[in-house]
Order: C-alpha cells, then sequence, then structure tokens
C-alpha cells in the first residue's frame, strides 16, 4: 500500500538534528616495525661513513715447519669503507582561522590534529623507505637527497629469481636497487637456502619481515613451532592458524608481518647489524603568517646504516 496523502515521510522531514559521533575511527596501520626493532644512533654528517671487514676464507694447508724462518709476510689486512645519505623527510599542513573557531567532531584543536596524523603519515614514509628496495640517491640540482633501503643493501645473502641481479653498495658512494627478477612461488626450500647461505656467511638472522600473504604462507611451514598446542583431559587439541616463530636448523626466526612495506619479498635480518641513523629528529615550525590561517612544517632527517649487509638476507620475487 501506498502511504496516505499529507503524511510526513522521513525523505521530506526538515529540520532532523545530524546525527554525528563524536569520534574519529582510523584503520590505517601505523606500526613501523622495521624501523622500531633495529638499532638507533645519532650522526654527525648527511652522509656518515662506517668500516666493515671480513675475514679470509679458512686454509686448512695454513701450517708451518718447526724453527722455519719468516721470508714473507701473509697479505694484510685493511677494512672498507661504507657510507650512506641521510634524506628529508617533511610534512606541511595548515588550518583557517575560522576552521579552528569551529566546533569539531573527535578532536578539540583542530591544528594539534593536523600535525597527529601528518607525524604519523610521515613515519610510515621513512619506515616504506628504509625496509624496501630503493637505491640511494645523491642530491644534485632538484634531484632529492635519499637513503637506501634494505633490500636495496642486501647483494651477498639473496635469493633472486630468475633474471634478477643484485643490487648493493658501489664504489660510488650509493646503494643500487636490486632488479628481483621472474616471480616464483614462495616456498620453505627457498627460506632453507638463504639461510644456509647466510649463515655460511657468518649471519645469525633472527627476523623475518613478510606482507600478509607471505605471512600465511610461512603459517603452513613444517618449521613453524607450536602449531598444535597440547592440552589436558579429553579436550581437543587446539590448532593455531597463524605463526610467529619458525624453528630453522640455525637458531628460531621471528616472523613479523608487515602491513604496507613488503609485497614481494621476504626479508631476513640480523637487528644488530641495522642502526636508524637520525642527523635531526623530527621538528614542527611555525611557518610565517601569508592570510588568515596558521600553517606548520614537520621535518625530520635520518637514514638506514647497513654496518654489514652480511647481516641480512633477502628472498626476492614472491608471487
Amino acid at each position: 500500500m501506498t502511504a496516505p496523502t499529507e503524511l510526513v515521510l522521513r525523505a521530506a522531514l526538515i529540520g532532523e538534528f545530524e546525527d554525528l559521533e563524536d569520534d574519529i575511527h582510523r584503520v590505517a596501520a601505523e606500526e613501523t616495525p622495521f624501523g622500531s626493532n633495529i638499532g638507533k644512533r645519532k650522526v654527525k654528517s648527511i652522509m656518515p661513513e662506517w668500516l666493515i671487514e671480513s675475514l679470509a676464507t679458512p686454509d686448512e694447508t695454513a701450517v708451518a715447519l718447526d724453527g722455519d724462518d719468516v721470508s714473507t709476510l701473509d697479505a694484510a689486512h685493511h677494512p672498507a669503507r661504507r657510507s650512506v645519505y641521510m634524506q628529508i623527510n617533511r610534512k606541511t599542513g595548515g588550518v583557517s582561522r575560522t576552521s579552528q573557531l569551529s566546533d569539531r567532531a573527535g578532536r578539540a584543536d583542530e591544528v594539534d590534529y593536523q600535525k597527529m596524523i601528518k607525524g604519523i603519515e610521515m613515519r610510515r614514509d621513512f619506515e616504506k623507505r628504509i625496509v624496501g628496495n630503493f637505491a640511494s640517491i645523491a642530491e644534485t640540482g632538484a634531484t632529492t637527497r635519499k637513503t637506501a633501503g634494505a633490500l636495496a643493501w642486501i647483494a651477498t645473502n639473496d635469493a633472486l629469481g630468475a633474471g634478477g641481479s643484485s643490487g648493493g653498495w658501489s664504489s660510488a658512494g650509493v646503494v643500487g636497487a636490486a632488479t628481483s627478477g621472474t616471480a616464483r612461488t614462495y616456498t620453505e626450500t627457498l627460506l632453507k637456502g638463504v639461510l644456509v647461505t647466510a649463515f655460511t656467511n657468518g649471519a645469525k638472522l633472527s627476523q623475518c619481515y613478510v606482507g600478509g600473504t607471505h605471512k600465511q604462507v610461512m603459517s603452513a611451514f613444517t618449521g613453524i613451532a607450536d602449531i598444535r598446542a597440547s592440552v589436558s583431559n579429553n579436550n581437543q587439541a587446539t590448532i593455531y592458524g597463524a605463526a610467529d616463530t619458525y624453528v630453522s636448523d640455525f637458531g628460531p626466526i621471528t616472523i613479523i608481518p608487515h602491513p604496507y612495506g613488503l609485497t614481494a619479498d621476504a626479508l631476513l635480518i640480523d637487528p644488530s647489524g641495522w642502526d636508524v641513523g637520525t642527523y635531526d629528529g623530527v621538528k614542527t615550525v611555525a611557518l610565517a603568517k601569508t592570510g588568515d590561517s596558521d600553517r606548520f612544517l614537520m621535518t625530520m632527517e635520518k637514514g638506514l646504516i647497513a654496518k654489514n649487509e652480511l647481516k641480512g638476507a633477502c628472498i626476492r620475487a614472491l608471487s
């Protein structure tokens, strides 16, 4: 049946109060797991430098005769020099005077709210850079200075797809990005292969960063710890759908899902081999008033320091 004539319907109602909840629900991932789990250091230059070293290959024939004299010396050992650029991350914002005076839902001060959101976004920007396959870049003209990501640093313990090539540090003072190669399925065999390579090269890996899809794949690996829980009485066993630790032949590895930084790679690290270098911390300054508004500039100057890229490994080109 149709509504009677002149019945006041909801569609024609005038003067209804707005029902707006006094909260703001944010669902985007705010975590910066990689940058939060590695070391921190203060640097004194926009291009800090450090030294790395390696030992000669073990020689089972390096023995001497009884009473033998020394006529020649073994090759001298020299450390190698490494460097990386710090980058400037920046966010800006502004609020008009009238907007600041308004009665808003979910936040008391609009300028403070904008600063908070911009700060979260800036940290996420930096996190995505330092965990990814991004080359370092020197500042020239209009080209901005950029730091290198972990996936670009790793060149030795590197499992590539067909046709792929590693990046890594070069004598020119920059880190090149890798070419991942043809995509392939993520398998436990790939993981075991890169783990034994890293072990042979002296790495003691303890963390594995992957995207959500590959975290689920790893939960099905046979090396996962505690996939079933023991129970008492006649209760049914509990089977876990998630895995946080992979027990490898070379020690346990914590699996850490990354919500936005990794989609086709598995990054394995020894956290002691990586630092976030800070040349200048997060700072917020007011910009000069040019109109009827308050504006601000938020900056930080940081970069990723790979103390030795051998303390990392990567499985690339994962479908």
